[in-house]
């Protein structure tokens, strides 16, 4: 009896699904699967979805976090067959097929890796805690506090050399993320913050943006990719291309046409994606990707899919599917339903085809590069459209209008109201840079705590 008893038990349970990540292609698959007669999971190390795209706007203080970033709870309350976890996924039993995530295990019939990517410093790790890159929340708060902080000291110091270290900013890579955070420094050292300082001049603050390759913007069109440097150019950022770091230490970065003193060193470089595919020994490439079958599950586990910057699909012209935020929500998107079909026995999608819809990149308050599919923007169209494409994504009403509220604020008025200056938790290993610790930890105006190593 007791037997039976079992076997009804079983017949009456839905398939379990866990989504690892709630990023782009976690959340576009959780909410394709809203509807299916299944029990969803979503677990992530955060309680929040951030919109890493405006990231570099919380790190110049133009945002808030709060606008750019919401509970995954809130985002998934109405979503009856959802649990949401939020622990430390730290591996992936295959054969029993369960999730380790903290404390708990975690069963699943269908798994989601969606763990997103990291920095990648090309084999110099040792360079992370000096030249920080921009993919978490406290990313850019820690970002934003270097950058400030330096001109606060700068606004302290006597001496010209240092005052001119603490005012150079060295952003490491010319892709979208080095493009915009280069411009966005400039404007706030040139328009934003002059009027406010008295000792000092910050329009001659020094940007320096290094890419390695031939031109910025590598994947946009040779036209944009000029018109792009050009603008930089104009908000008064000096772009060196074909120019390679070669070490990074805390007053600097070393290259192949020589050294550059620096007080702030921002990494827009390259990322890896996240350990996921160690978790499952999938194969991956040189970035970490796990290598997917066409319906990007993993090649001997029709029960595993990779998504986002996890995987690592190829598109119809055999390239890699870049690591965008629309190429994540179409891999989650196509899962989803993939799942949703499998279980209520409909016809399986074909492989998954990428659509790729552009790419965008903002130089500045007013200036912005497009490419569509046939079409070129530039200038002051193009921020619109930039601007408008980036509300549109973002989730809520609410963040839609503060954002769109704030970026016009800005626009008439060229303030930003994020400057808040604020402490690292103890156990953020992103401290300020050395120099600025170093600042007399009487000096008025600044805490002392925040010039000390903790």
């Amino acid at each position: 009896m007791a037997h039976s008893s079992e076997l009804s038990v079983k017949a009456d349970m839905r398939p379990r699904v866990v989504i690892v990540g709630a990023g782009f292609g976690g959340l576009e698959a959780a909410k394709a699967l809203r509807h299916a007669p299944v029990d969803l999971t979503v677990i992530d190390r955060h309680n929040y979805h951030c919109f890493q795209p405006l990231l570099y706007q919380v790190a110049t203080a133009t945002l808030s976090p709060s606008d750019i970033a919401w509970p995954i709870r809130g985002i998934l309350r109405g979503q009856k067959n959802t649990t949401v976890f939020m622990a430390e996924v730290t591996g992936v039993d295959t054969a029993t097929r369960v999730v380790h995530a903290g404390p708990r295990a975690v069963p699943y019939d269908d798994l989601i890796l969606a763990t997103g990517a990291t920095h990648s410093y090309f084999g110099h790790d040792a360079w992370a805690p000096v030249a920080p890159g921009l993919k978490r929340i406290e990313d850019a708060t820690s970002i934003r506090r270097r950058i400030l902080l330096a001109f606060e000291c700068a606004e302290l110091t006597d001496d010209p050399a240092e005052r001119e270290r603490l005012l150079t900013f060295v952003i490491v890579g010319g892709g979208p993320t080095g493009v915009e955070m280069a411009g966005a420094i400039a404007e706030v050292a040139r328009q934003t913050l002059p009027p406010e300082f008295r000792n000092i001049d910050l329009r001659g603050s020094r940007i320096i943006l290094l890419e390695a390759g031939p031109r910025v913007l590598a994947t946009f069109p040779e036209d944009l990719s000029a018109y792009a440097q050009r603008e930089l150019e104009r908000l008064g950022v000096e772009v060196q291309t074909a120019t390679a770091v070669t070490a990074c230490d805390e007053r600097g970065v070393e290259t192949a046409k020589g050294r550059v003193e620096a007080g702030t060193i921002i990494w827009a470089a390259g990322v890896v994606a996240s350990p996921a595919g160690g978790w499952v020994a999938a194969d991956r490439d040189r970035a970490g990707r796990i290598k997917v079958s066409p319906d990007l599950t993993i090649p001997g586990h029709p029960e595993i899919f990779a998504i986002g910057d996890t995987a690592g699909p190829t598109g119809d012209d055999g390239r890699p599917v870049p690591g965008i935020a629309p190429a994540a929500k179409q891999m989650g998107r196509y899962v989803g339903t993939v799942i949703a079909a499998r279980v209520m026995g409909r016809e399986v999608p074909g492989p998954f085809r990428y659509r790729h819809q552009g790419d965008l990149a903002t130089i500045g308050r007013k200036v912005a590069v497009v490419k569509l599919r046939h079409v070129h923007l530039r200038g002051f169209m193009g921020w619109m459209f930039w601007g408008i494409a980036h509300v549109y994504f973002l989730i809520g009403l609410r963040n839609r209008f503060v954002v769109a509220f704030t970026w016009l604020w800005n626009y008439f008025t060229f303030q930003r109201g994020a400057r808040l200056i604020t402490e690292p938790t103890p156990a953020d290993p992103r401290q300020a840079p050395a120099a600025l610790r170093k600042a007399p930890a009487d000096s008025p105006g600044i805490p002392s705590a925040s010039l000390t190593e903790r």
